[in-house]
């Protein structure tokens, strides 16, 4: 806390405000209004119930319109407060409403009751939570089958990510074959590639292998990737080779140097390569679409999806469930935040 008060209330100038300070902090305001807006929005969106969502004009807290119980009336009667009038500054409970008259009565005294212009009252709003945003999403929706079936892909697709890439950023930093280069600039040409001019090809090895409506499917095509490779090699190259042939010359195997010593040494960027791994696995999209047909095969982007139909969208479920699939990639990016930063650092990623 120490520190962190003393970075806040750091100024350049000597016991004043500089100018260069209020730009600075102008500056770091701004950009965390840009980052974290789109999230609280987002957050505070997934609990407003629907008609909340279409309010207008839009509020940024979850609000609804007030009701109250009067006597006489089966159902809490919605509150209005009069803003011009007789009855000005009255809040009235609304009873009926015909063209531009409402008839309107006062909670403390239902016996009478009042008419007023509906241009001469505006709503009276409260906080409101709507929590069933994500309780109905466990109760209407098979939400823990989607949400496995992302934990598994993303879990175990993320290990094999892992072991595949150090496997060959090993061999491609450790080892000095003829082609070495040439094998690597041909792995680093394949991020040309578009993934799309590669589905159909995917679609039908997936196909023959009989990976189709299979989690596997969407596994295996994906476990190497160049970058992976790339930001492994990257770091892995910095590592001492006295280390190795110091091993070799202990008798070590060279799955033992990989496994004991080039893994551990790697682990910044490893934890870099499975934090992409698991934001990569965990929001992908269309080839989880193309491979898996079966509703109760889907992960949760796909099942997101299912919540936009051709003539209405539920966007309470649809807020709701985004910011759940977000959890997981937050949880897992505070955790490892120090390692991906070494690790960028030191791969020489930018």
């Amino acid at each position: 806390m120490g520190k962190l008060a003393r970075m806040l209330t750091a100024t350049r100038g000597r016991g004043r405000m500089d100018w260069t300070d209020w730009a600075s902090y102008l500056y770091l305001v701004l950009g965390t209004l840009l980052m974290l807006g789109p999230v609280v929005w987002l957050g505070l969106s997934s609990l407003k119930s629907p008609s909340g969502l279409i309010e207008f004009p839009p509020t940024l807290l979850p609000q609804e319109q007030a009701r109250a119980t009067v006597p006489n009336y089966p159902n809490p009667l919605p509150l209005y407060r009069i803003t011009k009038g007789d009855h000005a500054g009255q809040t009235l409970a609304e009873v009926r409403k015909i063209g531009l008259q409402a008839t309107m009565v006062d909670p403390a005294g239902p016996e009478t009751l009042i008419r007023v212009p509906v241009d001469d009252r505006a709503k009276v709003m409260r906080f409101h939570a709507a929590w069933d945003n994500y309780t109905d999403l466990m109760r209407k929706f098979d939400f823990g089958r989607y949400l496995w079936n992302s934990v598994f892909i993303t879990t175990v697709a993320t290990i094999i990510t892992l072991l595949m890439n150090s496997m060959a950023a090993f061999a491609l930093s450790k080892y000095r074959f003829a082609g070495r280069d040439a094998v690597f600039l041909l792995m680093l040409a394949t991020l040309m590639i578009p993934p799309t001019i590669i589905l159909v090809p995917n679609y039908l090895i997936a196909a023959v292998l009989g990976l189709t409506d299979n989690p596997w499917g969407v596994i295996w095509p994906a476990v190497a990737t160049p970058t992976g490779v790339f930001l492994l090699r990257q770091y892995m190259l910095t590592l001492p080779d006295d280390l190795i042939e110091a091993a070799r010359m202990d008798n070590a195997s060279e799955w033992r140097i990989y496994w004991k010593i080039v893994l551990p040494l790697s682990r910044p960027a490893l934890a870099v390569l499975a934090i992409f791994s698991v934001m990569w696995r965990w929001n992908e999209f269309l080839w989880p679409m193309v491979v898996l047909g079966r509703n109760e095969k889907f992960t949760l982007p796909l099942a997101l999806n299912s919540f936009q139909g051709e003539l209405t969208t539920q966007w309470n479920y649809l807020l709701a469930m985004t910011v759940v699939t977000l959890v997981p990639v937050t949880v897992i990016f505070a955790f490892l935040q120090r390692q991906i930063t070494q690790g960028i650092a030191s791969a020489g990623v930018k």
